[in-house]
């Protein structure tokens, strides 16, 4: 059953390209561009899994089980991780469909990543990951914090991110200029036409509702992930363990391969080696990557969207730190914005997609 893994990666994956879905960039704009449509899009995926989790747990296809809140990792790593993808130039997903693309910056980000995410979890730093991970507080989910049904919450999620969504379609936005089509049918639809991003959200929200039966099915009782499973894979690729591939390594591998699909098929798909001040910054963010989403137990994917939908103390207090460690991020490694009396040449960064 684990190969499920791969085909849901592989459309996982291309939906990430297509739809061009990076949460860092959604983080990105709310602190540097002041706009919300990405961040919207993204609490759609979360409103839409909720629901689907929701359901699951009431029919009793899935039963979830929570440890005790490890705040105190929770709060450092997803800084951590913050500012780190905004170094590394993309997320945990983002870093795995860039790849995919051809970007040479996104190739170094992801070995960092996973190595980092190794080291503590199963490596010389696996000490220190348990002892931050040991300080908790005995608490879970805020439902049964509140003593309430989590179906209220999904309700209150579902109603405020439906005004967000009106009133995000209400604002005049500038149209984007574009070429003739050269396709047509669904052709057009998936590999030329430009996604919007709501429906991008909504789709990876459906993906992310079946990855729990598949992902159970399978002997792994979580659903989508991407830190765990790539520290995995580099533990398997390093000790030839492979108990370490499960359903969440094929995953992954099916992110990229899906991504440079879409890639190769829409024609985005080209090799592009950065300069040497964007490999540095691919090197040390993703090695931050992975050491912030192990100790904080997720990244953008594993606590942001999925801990979050699950109404998880985890999940959102990891989302509020990440998106606190993007801004610090964007603070220190983007260019400010110039006044048109700026002469000086413009920075090479680049800016997450």
């Amino acid at each position: 059953m684990i190969i499920t893994g791969l085909l849901l990666g592989v459309i996982f994956g291309f939906v990430l390209q297509r739809g061009r879905f990076c949460v860092t960039g959604a983080f990105r704009d709310v602190w540097i561009a002041h706009k919300t449509r990405w961040m919207v899009a993204f609490l759609v995926t979360i409103a839409v899994q909720a629901v689907g989790v929701a359901a699951l747990q009431s029919a009793g296809i899935i039963t979830l089980s929570f440890d005790n809140l490890p705040w105190l990792a929770v709060i450092v790593g997803s800084l951590i991780f913050g500012v780190s993808i905004v170094a590394a130039g993309g997320c945990a997903t983002g870093t795995w469909y860039r790849a995919g693309e051809g970007l040479v910056g996104s190739w170094i980000a992801l070995v960092g990543y996973a190595a980092g995410a190794a080291m503590i979890k199963y490596g010389a730093l696996k000490p220190v990951n348990e002892a931050v991970r040991s300080v908790t507080v005995p608490v879970t989910t805020i439902h049964d914090a509140l003593g309430i049904s989590s179906w209220v919450l999904v309700g209150l999620l579902v109603a405020g991110t439906a005004y967000l969504v009106r009133r995000e379609l209400q604002r005049s936005t500038t149209p984007m200029a574009t070429l003739p089509p050269e396709k047509t049918g669904l052709a057009h639809v998936l590999f030329e036409k430009r996604w919007h991003p709501f429906v991008t959200g909504a789709i990876i929200g459906l993906i992310a509702i079946a990855a729990y039966p598949l992902s159970f099915a399978s002997g792994r009782e979580s659903g989508l992930g991407i830190t765990t499973p790539s520290a995995n894979l580099t533990s398997f690729l390093v000790t030839g363990n492979a108990e370490r591939i499960d359903w969440g390594v094929l995953l992954v591998l099916g992110i990229l391969v899906g991504s440079f699909i879409a890639a190769k098929a829409s024609g985005e798909f080209k090799v592009r080696v950065p300069d040497a001040t964007i490999v540095l910054r691919s090197v040390f963010g993703g090695l931050g990557m992975g050491v912030g989403a192990a100790w904080a137990g997720g990244c953008t994917i594993g606590n942001s969207m999925v801990e979050s939908s699950q109404f998880t103390f985890q999940g959102w207090l990891a989302f509020g730190f990440t998106l606190l460690g993007v801004g610090i991020g964007a603070k220190l490694f983007l260019p400010a914005k110039r006044t048109p009396s700026t002469t000086s040449r413009p920075s090479s960064v680049p800016v997450p997609a």
